[in-house]
């Protein structure tokens, strides 16, 4: 009896160490040479030539990674052997390997010092007998693609052609011909991967033809191009032809001659020898072009440029201090600091000449004068006055200018300032420094480091003039809201001078002196429409909240349009406005007085904040809920480290209950709700911890907050009080809602010297240390406290009679206190 007999021919499995290769595909029976720069690559050819062993080569799918694994290689390669290694450098290696036979990979380690691939032979599979016309046909189509591709492309080498053309044999061709052809690797490796001989020649027949019709189509495109050249070549000769025939006429322009008025003007300026001789080289290159040439245009734009720069042109300091001082008061009231600053600048330039010019930056809330007295800086020491407008500026080209490779360059904001002062020396004004905002062009901020520092601004550098220019001479004068917002390194080259928030008798002055005979001309009202000191006063009190005066020449201008329509229409010839007109012309009175403890409340505490423009009050409330669960809630929109201040406050309270009669079990068993009203607008800081004492020991205690008492600092959770910043603008919010005392920290006392003398006449300043002296001055003491203590009224006040100035606008960015 016979049983069949099924017989398993298991091929051979052999592990080879790897490398990976970047758009090279290699095939049997062929030499090729290559690069290995990889460790790991490196350390297969070496384990190899080491070892008398063969390699696995294989392509990866993207030639971008790094460290392939199995996933990022091709199936199929070739078990080569290494027959040449020559080390170029320490990670450059070049190797000689000739093709032996195909493998498939079927597995990869990649845990060892090279790659180690599981690989076993995989014939490419010959045609079957009854394949064989088949087999004819598409080596006999191949041979034809291969002649048309010849045919394309002559400097292909004679010996492939040759071998190529003489070779009969269907699987040599399909190994050789990838191998020699400048097919993409991605076509290579797809004939690699077929595993059927009439497979492999199909996909070459299609790699022929396909690159014919590529060839055929860059040689259409070549004969275009080649008929645009020869016609560009024939319009240059009509051109010279034409250029000949108008100097024989005399009717040419020569550029020779442009080129020596160029010369001439250069070595006039007396420029340093290097930036002299970069010029002259732009002109030599001028006089040889034809002057219909578009590079001839951008190199005398280039030149004139450079010209009308003010290299060595310099108005003389008019260092008459009395002069300048008479000139800084007839523009602008009060701006006591700019006002010295500059005079103490003319006076040491007076003594010392040589001195370099300082960079100024006036940092303060919009409309207190900032851009306006710099053209009064200008004029008072004679000198010429440029503005550079930085608000929204977001490339670095815009600065220090593009470079002339590109179309349409030109020179950046400072170097066409220069031009335009036509003066060495300028004053410049670079407006809201502050509102610079950088992108993927670049950082202008950091460009203008340059330009502000006393130590390299001499040799500043220009992308388009491309030569340095001293910009030493000239005084910067900068501008900000918000010191915050300029970049440490460029706030570091600035001499800052902080402007304060104007006080209600400023503005008076201001309006008076300044913004009424202003808007009065500009109306064509002078001598028709007068306004008396409670009509401004009205206005200021009841329809401005600012920190400046824009908003005021704004209302005055709204009076005076008013006014003049009465005029135009023949209702009346002249017009005095008083405080009890203002309602009739403007409206009812706009600003309304502030939430505060006027009135000795019980709970709530007057505190003071800080924000870009100016100082506010920040009154906060406590509330206490008997029968609750010791819960603590803060609303009012506030910060976290307000919220830790809350928590300070809680805590000592609870430490010092006793002190001030507050029942240590009730205050376990009691809710609190802590609140700053103005929820919408963000607060923040931690200078409101004695407010928020002083509200809470008030609550518990039920002895009422004196309500003439505004209070700032930061505590500790001993008691201790911390100095604060901003105090400046924190007493000006206080003197406007008319508190009489102002507790600050001791440390603080230093700081009083810059606060206006108006505020320092009408507050008194009490120096705190502690938490106890803040409680025992702004608690109402027992038989002080008034029966009905409640909650606050808020008063109004008649136009005209009240004596605060009002705050300013609340559409701010938060408070910081």
């Amino acid at each position: 009896m016979s049983e069949k007999v099924t017989i398993k021919v298991e091929r051979k499995e052999l592990h080879l160490p790897t490398i990976a290769l970047r758009g090279l595909v290699v095939f049997p029976n062929n030499l090729v040479h290559f690069e290995v720069g990889r460790e790991k690559s490196i350390a297969a050819v070496e384990w190899a030539m080491a070892n008398n062993s063969n390699v696995f080569l294989v392509a990866q799918k993207e030639m971008e990674t790094s460290e392939p694994t199995q996933q990022d290689l091709y199936t199929y390669g070739v078990v080569a052997e290494v027959k040449q290694v020559l080390r170029v450098s320490d990670e450059l290696v070049k190797v000689l390997v000739e093709g032996k036979y195909r493998a498939k990979l079927t597995e990869l380690d990649t845990t060892g010092d090279f790659l180690l691939s599981a690989v076993r032979s995989a014939p490419v599979r010959a045609a079957k007998p009854e394949e064989a016309v088949e087999t004819e046909a598409l080596l006999r189509a191949l041979k034809t693609g291969f002649d048309e591709y010849l045919g394309m492309n002559p400097r292909l080498a004679k010996d492939v052609v040759f071998t190529i053309v003489s070779s009969d044999d269907p699987m040599f061709l399909t190994e050789y011909m990838p191998a020699n052809l400048l097919f993409r690797y991605e076509d290579k490796q797809a004939v690699m991967n077929e595993n059927t001989l009439n497979g492999r020649l199909q996909r070459l027949v299609e790699m022929l033809r396909r690159e014919c019709q590529v060839m055929k189509i860059e040689k259409e495109i070549a004969e275009k191009v080649n008929e645009s050249m020869d016609k560009n070549q024939r319009d240059y000769y009509l051109h010279e032809q034409l250029h000949i025939i108008n100097d024989e006429l005399g009717e040419g322009d020569d550029t020779h001659a442009e080129a020596d008025d160029y010369r001439r003007k250069i070595r006039e300026l007396h420029l340093a020898e290097d930036s002299e001789k970069k010029l002259l080289k732009e002109v030599d290159r001028l006089s040889r072009m034809q002057s219909s040439n578009q590079e001839a245009t951008v190199i005398r734009t280039y030149l004139d440029t450079c010209l009308d720069l003010p290299w060595n042109t310099m108005t003389v300091d008019d260092l008459d201090i009395h002069r300048a001082q008479q000139i800084l008061d007839r523009d602008h009231y009060g701006l006591k600091k700019v006002k010295d600053r500059i005079l103490e600048m003319l006076a040491v330039r007076k003594l010392a000449p040589d001195v370099k010019a300082q960079i100024i930056c006036l940092v303060g809330p919009p409309g207190v004068g900032k851009t306006s007295i710099a053209r009064s800086i200008a004029e008072s020491l004679g000198r010429k006055y440029v503005r550079i407008s930085l608000g929204g500026v977001r490339d670095e080209a815009e600065i220090r200018g593009h470079r002339r490779t590109y179309i349409g360059a030109m020179p950046g904001k400072i170097i066409s300032a220069m031009i335009t002062a036509k003066s060495s020396n300028p004053l410049m004004l670079l407006d809201e420094i502050d509102k610079l905002a950088g992108d993927f062009r670049g950082d202008p901020a950091a460009a203008l480091l340059e330009a502000l520092d006393p130590e390299q601004h001499s040799t500043f550098n220009d992308h388009f003039i491309d030569i340095p220019f001293d910009l030493s001479h000239v005084l910067f004068i900068t501008t900000a809201n918000d010191l915050g917002s300029i970049p440490g390194p460029l706030r570091d080259r600035m001499d800052v001078i902080e402007l304060p928030s104007y006080t209600r008798v400023e503005k008076y002055n201001i309006a008076r002196k300044h913004l009424l005979p202003k808007q009065l001309k500009a109306c064509g009202l002078t001598g028709k429409v007068t306004m008396n000191q409670s009509a401004l006063y009205g206005i200021i009190d009841g329809y401005t909240r600012e920190a400046g005066v824009r908003n005021l020449e704004r209302t005055i201008t709204s009076v005076l349009r008013k006014c003049a329509r009465k005029i135009a229409s023949g209702e009346v010839e002249s017009v005095a406005v008083t405080a009890a007109m203002l309602e009739e012309l403007l409206g009812p009175r706009i600003v309304k007085p502030d939430f505060l403890n006027r009135t000795n409340a019980v709970g709530i505490a007057n505190g003071l904040a800080w924000t870009s423009v100016g100082g506010e009050t920040l009154p906060i409330e406590v509330q206490v809920m008997d029968n609750g669960t010791g819960k603590i809630t803060v609303t009012g929109s506030l910060g976290d480290v307000m919220k830790e201040s809350a928590q300070l406050a809680v805590t000592w309270v609870r430490v010092h209950a006793e002190e001030y009669g507050i029942d240590p079990e009730r205050l376990k068993k009691c809710d609190l709700h802590i609140h700053a009203p103005e929820g919408a607008v963000p607060k923040d800081g931690p200078s409101a911890g004695v407010t928020l004492t002083t509200a809470l020991v008030s609550c518990l205690s039920g002895v009422p907050v004196r309500g003439d008492v505004a209070m700032t600092g930061e505590i500790t959770l001993h008691g201790n009080v911390l100095p604060i910043g901003g105090l400046r603008e924190k007493s000006m919010a206080a003197y406007r809602e008319g508190m009489k005392t102002v507790l600050i920290p001791k440390d603080n006392e230093p700081d009083l010297y810059d606060v206006d003398e108006e505020v320092k006449k009408n507050l008194t300043f009490l120096p705190m240390q502690n938490l106890s002296q803040v409680l025992a001055a702004a608690l109402l003491k027992p038989k002080a406290a008034k029966s009905t203590a409640g909650r606050p009224r808020t008063k109004k006040s008649k136009a005209g009679e009240s004596r605060i100035p009002a705050a300013p606008e609340k559409n701010q960015p938060g408070a910081v206190c």
